[in-house]
């Protein structure tokens, strides 16, 4: 498991950070400290120090001291211990990363609001450059930047290195005015860009006392044209282990939807998954009922996880091992999309686990180049919580590249579902919008929603109009999933009861499946 899934928040415990710290670190020569920006999302970006000893001696513990400019502030951290006085940071050694042979390093990252950099850093005393000088002087500036490829959603540069690149710790890309990544080397990929459209890119070099060279060239690049999502759009959830499940085929036939979401893969043990924990992955009646599906026309989208069983996300103890789950179940049915239903303390409210799935599927969307990724959470009336923004932050701080963001709004103290619904959806928009600088409707495309037919366990009620109502606005705002639990309960007959057979409302058999194809 990574140290950095310990990380603490940093408002907490800045605020106890100095019953935390030992004594001062001894200034050595030798030791350096530099810093570079690993992921920028404009309003805010991942950093990362790496301490370097020099020589000539070994070290037992390193401190660095580094300022922020205003409208920048540091917020959550790992491998370290930090301290806030005002503008004025100061982070110090864990109790396993402070012992530095000659010519070893070690790092420390965290999560900053903003986009500004440290300054004023010094490394156990003194300057983070070494030696102790007043590094003034700027690098000079890159040359040659050039555009080598695109996509739909990314622009990927070269450029020739600063000529006194020794000095040179980072390499900061700028999208029009704005840092949209920094890189070690010469060479970055521009990611969560919208399709057919024109952007303009410079470089600047800097060095560890964060001297900033002039800019690049410019070069413009236009994405390429963008596709709707493979599948699953518009693809109810049906459940075999649960409610009477009907055939597939017939729902198909009486419907027209050609997309299922099946429910659930967990763990039969450690980081095996099976359907719902105990029906073998394939050969049983989860692999007939995909067959069937598929020789009707249509296919799934399977998904991980759910509110109650024993779950990949904490079984996985790496996200290595995790995708290595996924990716077995992507392989066996050669699948376009999965859904990762995260929910519950154990997975949504566990920052670990949190940190896991995403860095999990973005090794997937590495691994797998076309598959859409989804990620199902739950919604306050008013949208995402604490958790959900998050869960939002991370996967853009990471670079999971999540297609689509889908909210469950149900269950959630609702009055009137329509209103609840399409509020939350919005305040999600506006979410993915500032967090990563996606346009309304690029914004929207990354937007799902998830809705409970029929009475909620709250007993909050969706009818067929209003599942016809969210659908058209669904639809008309371009949203990139739409989809409700469950296909096993889209049946009348037990009006007044939360039941899993059926909705609980008046309603023919099948209606919100059938409301559901015409998204």
């Amino acid at each position: 498991m990574s140290r950095r899934t310990s990380a603490l928040l940093a408002a907490g415990a800045l605020a106890i950070g100095s019953l935390l710290v030992g004594p001062a670190a001894s200034a050595a020569p030798g030791v350096t400290a530099t810093f570079a920006k690993t992921q920028d999302w404009g309003s805010g970006f991942e950093g990362k120090f790496t301490v370097a000893n020099g020589g000539p001696s070994a070290i037992t513990s390193w401190r660095i001291e580094f300022d922020l400019p205003a409208g920048t502030s540091l917020g959550s951290y790992w491998d370290a211990l930090v301290t806030r006085t005002g503008d004025h940071y100061v982070a110090t050694n864990r109790e396993y990363n402070g012992n530095l042979a000659v010519g070893a390093s070690a790092s420390f990252g965290f999560v900053g609001t903003g986009s500004g950099a440290p300054l004023n850093c010094t490394v156990n005393g003194a300057a983070c450059t070494g030696g102790g000088g007043g590094d003034t002087v700027a690098p000079s500036a890159p040359g040659s930047l050039r555009v080598t490829a695109t996509t739909s959603n990314s622009v990927s540069l070269a450029w020739t290195a600063s000529t006194d690149n020794v000095g040179v710790t980072a390499y900061d890309v700028y999208r029009g005015s704005a840092v949209a990544t920094t890189v070690s080397g010469t060479t970055a990929t521009v990611t969560g860009l919208n399709a057919s459209t024109a952007y303009t890119f410079t470089v600047r070099a800097r060095d560890a006392a964060s001297n900033t060279s002039g800019p690049s060239n410019q070069v413009s690049a236009t994405t390429q044209p963008g596709t709707n999502p493979v599948g699953g759009r518009g693809a109810p959830y049906l459940f075999l282990g649960w409610g009477n499940p009907p055939a597939p085929a017939t729902v198909m036939n009486a419907t027209g939807v050609k997309w299922f979401t099946m429910a659930f893969v967990l763990s039969s043990g450690g980081c095996t998954p099976a359907w719902d924990g105990t029906r073998p992955l394939t050969g049983g009646i989860d692999a007939q009922a995909i067959q069937q599906i598929r020789a009707a026309g249509g296919d799934v989208v399977p998904s991980f996880g759910g509110w109650s069983g024993n779950k990949l996300g904490p079984n996985c103890s790496t996200p290595q091992a995790l995708a290595g789950a996924y990716q077995q179940v992507i392989n066996a049915y050669g699948l376009k999309a999965i859904d990762i239903d995260i929910e519950n303390t154990d997975e949504f409210e566990n920052a670990a686990v949190q940190d896991r799935i995403l860095e999990a599927l973005k090794i997937v969307k590495a691994n797998n180049p076309g598959i859409q990724t989804i990620v199902t959470f739950g919604t306050t009336t008013t949208g995402p919580n604490s958790w959900g923004n998050r869960l939002i932050e991370r996967a853009a701080a990471i670079g999971a590249n999540i297609d689509v963001f889908t909210i469950m709004p149900f269950d959630f103290g609702s009055s009137n579902i329509g209103t609840d619904s399409i509020n939350a959806a919005t305040a999600l928009k506006n979410k993915l919008k500032a967090t990563f600088g996606w346009s309304d409707a690029e914004a929207f495309r990354h937007t799902g929603i998830s809705g409970m037919n029929g009475l909620s366990d709250q007993r909050e009620v969706t009818t067929p109009q209003t599942w016809t109502q969210l659908r058209d606005w669904a639809k008309s705002n371009g949203l990139g999933r739409f989809t409700f639990w469950a296909v096993n309960r889209d049946r009348g007959g037990c009006d007044g009861q939360v039941a899993s057979t059926c909705s609980g409302v008046p309603q023919a058999d099948w209606e919100f499946t059938r409301i559901t194809a015409g998204f």
